[in-house]
């Protein structure tokens, strides 16, 4: 029989969290300085949190912003075993920012080498969305939804339309936005790298 159960909501592992620190959900909120209201909603997965808030409660208390993705212990060695996710929209974790609605996928495993994200894009130009983003590994994105413009440091924009994608080093400063004519596009995204804490560093981006 196939294992299909669906992983950790971002309720259940805050659940996880308090339990394991013997807190109530006035200690939580204290610690972390969201109402208790708030909280309460959230672990009955009636409310979502935004990133500024999840950054909040990573840094008040000490937790990596990945551990709020998946609950469960650690693998202790990097060997595959046959092990899979599906990905299905309505588990994945939301997070909103100014430039893009991402939807992480398959957050149920641990120590992924891969990251696979939908991720709505908003951003019309370069100077709506900021600096460049730069992070390890590659990354390769399809436009599913609308047209997009890609910039990066060393290459011209380019437009990509519905049903193209694009591979490129991580590392050169790169940007998504909407292509004149759209008002919004959906890719999906898969960030890879040999290094363990890539789900980290791209969390650190989102801000």
């Amino acid at each position: 029989m196939s294992d299909r159960r669906a992983p950790p909501t971002l309720g259940q592992v805050m659940r996880g969290i308090r339990a394991r620190n013997g807190w109530t959900l006035k200690q939580m909120s204290e610690r972390c300085g969201i109402p208790v209201s708030t909280l309460s909603k959230v672990e009955h997965d009636r409310l979502t949190l935004s990133y500024d808030k999840l950054q909040q409660l990573s840094r008040k208390l000490e937790i990596r912003m990945s551990d709020l993705f998946a609950d469960g212990p650690e693998e202790t060695a990097p060997v595959v075993t046959g092990r899979r996710s599906l990905a299905v929209r309505d588990r994945a974790v939301r997070v909103v920012t100014d430039n893009y609605d991402y939807h992480y996928l398959c957050t149920d495993l641990r120590r992924k080498r891969m990251i696979p994200i939908l991720t709505r894009i908003r951003a019309r130009s370069v100077d709506e969305f900021g600096e460049l983003v730069r992070h390890q590994g590659e990354e390769f994105v399809f436009v599913l939804e609308g047209r997009i413009e890609v910039h990066s440091e060393f290459y011209d924009p380019v437009v990509l339309e519905t049903g193209e994608g694009i591979y490129l080093d991580s590392s050169m400063g790169h940007a998504y936005v909407v292509a004149e004519g759209c008002d919004e596009a959906l890719v999906l995204g898969v960030c890879s790298s040999a290094e363990e804490n890539l789900m980290d560093q791209l969390m650190s981006l989102h801000g």
